[in-house]
């Protein structure tokens, strides 16, 4: 049983009613698959985070429909919802109708950073985003305001959100369009109480490690990216999923839902199934 569980939800890339992503992939149907999963799986969801691209144009009625979508099976779970911007969003419809700031309020060049403490994890999401750029970059400014935050540990430690991954990649377009300075983040983070930094943008499943803090890409909730193509292809499908992180024990453990239509091989019911490995480990 986990003693804290929280949902990643990356790149959903949602449009106006009617608009597929790529002329494909109904992100909104997607998006409503994913929270079906979560609204039914066993155990407390403590808070749900949405690590950018969360629109696919930035348009107001895409973030509107997100909040039908997300709010409700938030507040049955009683989960904290967390929004983080992504290069695909724009400040001011995000600032307004995500964040619900004044409206004429919203400067356009200012980063929507936050900070959220549940059930002893304190979640910081930082817009790694430049308006007009694709690529991620975190100013001055942001960095000493994390440095700050991260002065005093909290008392499960902190998970870092942040769109685009501190990491280089063997993929040319997520080498192109990483964090640019992550070192500068990396000097940040190093000894503190960062057990995990969670992004997204790169449409993959994937980890790595930043100033011996674990990594993790979570899958995207609109379309995946081919990892390994054809030499001299570029290519994505319409797989998509959402990730899960649980408190176990003091330990933290990442892993990656699958939420593509596919074939069962059994649907078990637990306590038995539990009860069928027990006796074949007294063997």
């Amino acid at each position: 049983m986990s003693d804290l569980t929280i949902v990643q939800l990356t790149d959903t890339h949602l449009r106006a009613a009617g608009e597929h992503v790529h002329g494909v992939v109904d992100s909104h149907e997607n998006l409503l698959r994913v929270l079906a999963q979560v609204r039914v799986a066993r155990g407390p969801i403590h808070a749900i985070m949405l690590t950018g691209d969360l629109a696919d144009n930035g348009a107001p009625e895409a973030y509107r429909r997100l909040r039908a979508a997300v709010e409700p099976i938030a507040a049955e779970l009683g989960a904290r919802v967390v929004y983080l911007m992504g290069n695909h969003d724009e400040r001011v419809a995000f600032g307004e109708t995500l964040l619900d700031l004044a409206p004429g309020s919203v400067d356009p060049l200012a980063p929507h950073d936050s900070v959220t403490e549940v059930a002893g994890m304190r979640l910081i999401g930082l817009d790694s985003t430049t308006p007009g750029r694709h690529d991620g970059w975190l100013e001055d400014e942001q960095l000493h305001w994390l440095a700050a935050q991260l002065r005093n540990p909290a008392a499960l430690g902190t998970v870092l959100a942040v769109h685009h991954p501190p990491l280089p990649s063997a993929i040319a377009a997520a080498e192109t369009l990483k964090l640019r300075n992550a070192q500068a983040l990396a000097e940040v983070i190093a000894g503190t109480d960062v057990r995990v930094i969670l992004c997204g943008h790169n449409h993959l499943t994937g980890a790595g490690m930043l100033a011996g803090v674990p990594v993790w890409m979570g899958p995207a909730s609109s379309y995946r990216l081919e990892t390994m193509p054809p030499a001299g292809r570029y290519r994505a499908g319409t797989g998509f999923g959402f990730s899960r992180l649980d408190i176990v024990d003091s330990a933290l453990v990442m892993m990656a839902v699958e939420t593509t239509a596919a074939q069962s091989i059994h649907d078990s019911d637990e306590a038995a199934e539990l009860a069928r490995l027990a006796a074949i480990m007294r063997r």
